[in-house]
């Protein structure tokens, strides 16, 4: 079966309802991994999903914050949440394809301003949440997807200045590092970078105070669609939205859309 699934960081998925119906009627994914989704399961829009067909919707939402759900209009088996931020944070969900392919839907924290865990708890939290999700992947045996937006930007060219953006983080050497250990854990392959090599400038995600986005083009890669070695061969097509920066209401962050004949 060919599917073709896709991953967006949706920045309240009620407050970017009118988008997230145009980008399905546009290019109708099989599968659609949500983000900051910013709602509890309890008044999640249903209704906008089921009317486009995506019947099957599994949820772990929080109130105001966070929040990540994976939608489809193919059934789903299961459902596990992992707290890889280790306090309760809705940021993880995981389901199977049914071909058995296991599909991680993530949305890993931002980690504040500072890149020093002793001045900055937060980007602690966000190196303790990759640690964790790297011996969860170092375990795992079975063929899987992992999506989301993973805050951080590897490469050089995945950022619009590599020097300027040293010490910020989402793109400091440390955070890097980090990725690259998950990355090695499982032989991840990164799909959006197989399907536009670098050195190529790659971003899926500009800042809201960019007034002309385009113009300055000083985005980051920090959403990403890795596969398992075996289901990274029946990727067939790979496709990043841009336009979608521009419509009505945005999301700071592009959705990204992966074609696997699996």
């Amino acid at each position: 079966m060919s599917l073709r699934i896709a991953t967006w960081n949706i920045n309240s998925v009620r407050a970017r309802a009118d988008i997230v119906e145009q980008f399905l009627r546009d290019h109708q994914p099989d599968v659609l991994c949500l983000q900051e989704t910013k709602v509890a399961n309890d008044i999640f829009p249903h209704g906008l999903f089921e009317q486009l067909g995506y019947t099957h919707r599994i949820l772990n939402g929080q109130r105001m914050h966070h929040g990540v759900a994976t939608i489809s209009r193919v059934p789903l088996e299961g459902a596990w949440r992992y707290d890889w931020q280790d306090n309760g944070e809705a940021r993880h969900i995981g389901v199977r394809l049914p071909n058995g392919v296991l599909l991680e839907n993530v949305y890993v924290p931002a980690g504040g301003d500072v890149p020093d865990r002793e001045v900055n708890p937060k980007f602690g939290q966000k190196m303790d949440f990759i640690e964790r999700m790297t011996r969860w992947s170092d375990g795992l045996k079975e063929p899987a997807v992992i999506v989301g937006d993973f805050n951080v930007a590897p490469l050089d060219c995945d950022v619009w200045n590599h020097k300027a953006l040293l010490d910020v983080v989402s793109h400091t050497p440390m955070e890097v590092d980090a990725l690259n250990r998950l990355q090695q854990s499982h032989d991840w392959v990164d799909l959006g970078r197989h399907f536009n090599p670098a050195p190529e400038k790659f971003f899926t995600w500009w800042s809201y105070r960019n007034i002309d986005w385009r113009l300055s083009d000083r985005g980051r890669r920090l959403d990403h669609i890795w596969a398992s070695p075996s289901v990274a061969k029946q990727a067939t097509g790979f496709e990043a939205i841009r336009d979608a920066r521009d419509w009505g209401k945005p999301s700071d962050h592009i959705p990204q859309i992966v074609t696997l004949d699996l």
